[in-house]
């Protein structure tokens, strides 16, 4: 369709003299010429002025958004959503403009219609899989990651369930593989599945293991599925089986602390490790009170929101307050105090290693004196109540051994692991062999 007869002439040539012109022009005067000519040839240039009010939203040269990105970012979408619906590009632009936009929305703190933007999203997504033959649906891990947030946890599971089911025909070379496992397992757990959560980290563990054996992927990853596939048999009452996964990690780590990794990787592990690293510590801060933001469980700290990622990364200057303030009383009087000292400071020590992994390249030295103050505490209480202690040391011990696998000190992080399979009875089992897991009984 031509609308030319209802725009100025001189406008439609200035608009085109700037875009055929010699030199670099500007992203203002790109959109502005976009936006007349839009309105002359809509096909043509719609989707150049979709993608063109996207640049100018954000100024990548100073890495700044537009103090009008919001209104900018909007009107992007408009623009997209004028497209005809038989245009074959429609679907790209549509769900580009859509994803810069509930960035922003969610920058600003306007959620609700982040979510909605979102669902669109998927939408698109569908109908983009649907025309293609494609399996995939395009925006269901972030649509999941906004739902857990909310706390629309076995919607987001339900979403990934679908994501993950796409992926796995293709296994690890769909590249995402691993990572939405992490995320379709935090969500499983969180809506209270844990039957399926045990059966994902099961096929986690497995790939990981196959990805290793064939110098595909790190060793530490298979050792990190390991140790949090035990954590949660264990908190899911099969007692037996997380000892024999302990014994399998034990084999692992010894290979590690012997040997190395077989080969050089560019550093991800740290990644995987922060991920899981709540999983198999401070369980007890993963809920979020009424009304409060939820972290996305299993997501890697990239797709968490703004708002979501201050709320818990500032936790930490609280959360140090109240641990010191703790540690005085706990000083006065253990057996009132310490174990909800130990259980605080295991919670601090985990936000804190997530954040300065994901933020600074030195995180082992930042992260080093909060693990080993942690197995400090732990060793008191050990002492002070021999019932519960000795198990709380395990953890924390385990705790500071993945530590120091990330920061690839492969000989103390087998030290701390030998002592926490001592502190949890399990040392003589299986001699350190290598032991087939169990098979899952039935749901």
């Amino acid at each position: 369709m031509n609308h030319s007869g209802n725009v100025d002439q001189d406008d439609i040539a200035r608009a085109r003299n700037v875009l055929l012109a010699s030199g670099r022009r500007t992203p203002r005067e790109e959109v502005d010429a976009y936006r007349i000519l839009a309105q002359v040839s809509p096909a043509a240039y719609l989707p150049r002025l979709a993608k063109a009010l996207q640049r100018l939203s954000y100024d990548t040269s100073v890495g700044r958004r537009h103090p009008a990105c919001l209104a900018l970012c909007e009107e992007a979408v408009a623009a997209a959503r004028a497209i005809d619906p038989t245009e074959p590009a429609r679907s790209d632009v549509l769900y580009e403009a859509l994803d810069s936009c509930q960035r922003v929305l969610y920058a600003q703190g306007r959620r609700s219609e982040g979510l909605a933007m979102r669902a669109e999203m998927v939408a698109v997504g569908r109908t983009q899989a649907k025309l293609t033959g494609a399996s995939r649906v395009r925006g269901l891990s972030d649509w999941a990651a906004g739902l857990s947030e909310e706390g629309r946890f076995a919607e987001a599971a339900d979403a990934l369930t679908e994501w993950v089911g796409a992926l796995l025909p293709h296994g690890s070379d769909s590249g995402s593989l691993a990572w939405s496992l992490l995320q379709w397992i935090g969500a499983l757990d969180a809506a209270g599945r844990s039957g399926e959560a045990l059966d994902a980290f099961a096929v986690l563990v497995d790939m990981e293991a196959a990805e290793a054996a064939n110098d595909r992927g790190p060793m530490a990853c298979h050792l990190y599925s390991l140790i949090g596939y035990a954590h949660m048999l264990d908190n899911c009452g099969r007692g037996e089986q997380a000892t024999a996964v302990r014994q399998e990690a034990l084999t692992l780590l010894t290979e590690l602390a012997t040997t190395g990794e077989r080969r050089s990787w560019s550093g991800y592990q740290a990644s995987f490790w922060a991920v899981l690293l709540p999983f198999f510590g401070a369980d007890s801060e993963r809920q979020a009170a009424a009304g409060e933001l939820h972290l996305p469980s299993g997501a890697t700290p990239l797709m968490w929101t703004p708002a979501v990622k201050q709320s818990y990364f500032d936790s930490r200057v609280t959360l140090r307050e109240r641990v010191d303030s703790l540690a005085l009383r706990a000083a006065d009087d253990p057996d009132q105090h310490l174990a909800e000292l130990v259980r605080l400071h295991r919670v601090l020590t985990v936000r804190s290693a997530v954040y300065w992994e994901q933020s600074h390249h030195s995180f082992a030295e930042r992260a080093r004196a909060l693990f080993d103050e942690g197995v400090s505490l732990a060793h008191q209480l050990s002492l002070q109540d021999p019932a519960d202690g000795p198990r709380a040391l395990a953890e924390i011990l385990i705790d500071r051994s993945t530590f120091h696998t990330a920061a690839r000190e492969f000989g103390p992080a087998l030290d701390d692991f030998r002592q926490a399979l001592s502190h949890l009875g399990e040392t003589s089992q299986h001699n350190g062999r290598k032991v087939t897991r169990p098979a899952r009984p039935a749901e």
